[in-house]
């Protein structure tokens, strides 16, 4: 059989299958507030057979949502339309898991097909954003941002905790704080946007400090028999990619001993200069090294799609799970798919049945049912 279609255990969860759904924004919520979109959209993709569906950046507190359309869990009303969406994945046969994080300096933005850029500030949609010092961006994300206070630290951890409530009391069993992509965690750890001088800056230890803090407090109300993990850049691919490779697996080893259970390996992002090496599975060997040197379970996404690269990736050990986005989107019914090409014994979840016994057993008009 496929190892691609192997349960996944960690801690009390069983995924059917190492196929994941990484969080994929969908900008489409309002205050913050989930509507008939998600409801349904999450759902669907979930009776595709992938093993866990993790439901998009939802952001801890407004300012750190990414645009004005991101979906949000600072309000306990917020939970009730998540309850819903977590019900509905875990019913189609899925494990539900969500992102919460904050976006930092790259926050007050316009949703991508608007621009991918920040809000006029004299627009009455934006606000102010922080990050660790008052550098921007840059290109079209060129706010600067407001330097944290040592008070503004303190709150935003708050606020991971209490989203992570919310999060854990909607009934969501995975869940992931969003440590990448140039938002605030990552800000904090990237020479790119940290210039502090005191405790949250400097050296390796300090710029470390707020994940591995923001870490510990989501750990207190996160339950210890389900998943806790993060996406994490562990590479910038600015010219320095082997000293940040080197301090990204350090800082892994120190979040696996703060409780992490998996790192969803993934790119900074952290400065518009980066030199992306876009191609097939191009994180695949820095996941490997990660798995191996941070001895922690991986997974990743990015260019990771096609039936053999897939099975690869997960059948070399380069990584436990394999996070496959835009491939669901245009097929929810993806895994299937991949069963068919790999030629792999598909069990019954590979299609709802309303869908199943059209694709599989109708073969058209005057034809028998398939045996």
């Amino acid at each position: 059989m496929s190892t691609l279609f192997t349960p996944f255990k960690l801690k009390d969860v069983t995924l059917r299958n190492r196929i994941a759904v990484p969080p994929m924004c969908q900008y489409s919520a309002q205050d913050g507030y989930t509507n008939e979109w998600h409801q349904v959209h999450y759902p669907g993709i979930a009776r595709g057979g992938a093993g866990l569906v993790i439901v998009e950046a939802t952001a801890v507190s407004p300012e750190g949502r990414i645009t004005p359309n991101c979906t949000g869990l600072w309000d306990d009303r917020q939970a009730e339309g998540m309850a819903r969406i977590a019900a509905g994945i875990k019913a189609a046969g899925a494990v539900p898991g969500i992102q919460i994080g904050h976006a930092g300096r790259k926050a007050s933005a316009n949703r991508p097909w608007e621009g991918d850029d920040h809000i006029p500030e004299t627009d009455p949609r934006a606000w102010q954003t922080i990050s660790p010092s008052a550098l921007a961006f840059g290109g079209g994300l060129s706010r600067v941002p407001r330097a944290m206070t040592l008070a503004d630290i303190e709150r935003v951890k708050a606020d991971f905790a209490a989203a992570a409530r919310r999060a854990r009391d909607a009934g969501f069993q995975w869940l992931e704080l969003h440590f990448a992509h140039g938002y605030l965690a990552q800000s904090f750890f990237s020479v790119h946007a940290n210039q502090r001088d005191d405790r949250y800056g400097g050296n390796f230890e300090g710029r470390s400090r707020f994940l591995l803090e923001t870490l510990a407090a989501v750990r207190e109300v996160w339950p210890e028999n389900l998943p806790l993990t993060a996406r994490f850049g562990v590479i910038e691919y600015d010219g320095r990619d082997e000293q940040t490779l080197a301090e990204s697996i350090a800082l892994t080893r120190a979040m696996r001993a703060g409780g992490l259970d998996l790192l969803n390996v993934s790119v900074g992002f952290s400065t518009p200069q980066a030199n992306v090496p876009w191609g097939v599975a191009f994180l695949a060997p820095v996941a490997e090294r990660v798995r191996r040197e941070a001895e922690l379970p991986v997974a990743a996404a990015w260019c990771i799609d096609g039936a053999q690269t897939v099975e690869r990736v997960v059948a070399q050990g380069q990584m436990d799970l394999v996070m496959i986005g835009r491939a669901h989107l245009a097929n929810p019914h993806y895994p299937y798919q991949l069963a068919l090409e790999l030629k792999a014994q598909r069990p019954a979840w590979t299609l709802p049945a309303p869908y199943a016994y059209w694709l599989e057993r109708y073969k058209g008009p005057g034809k028998a049912a398939a045996q």
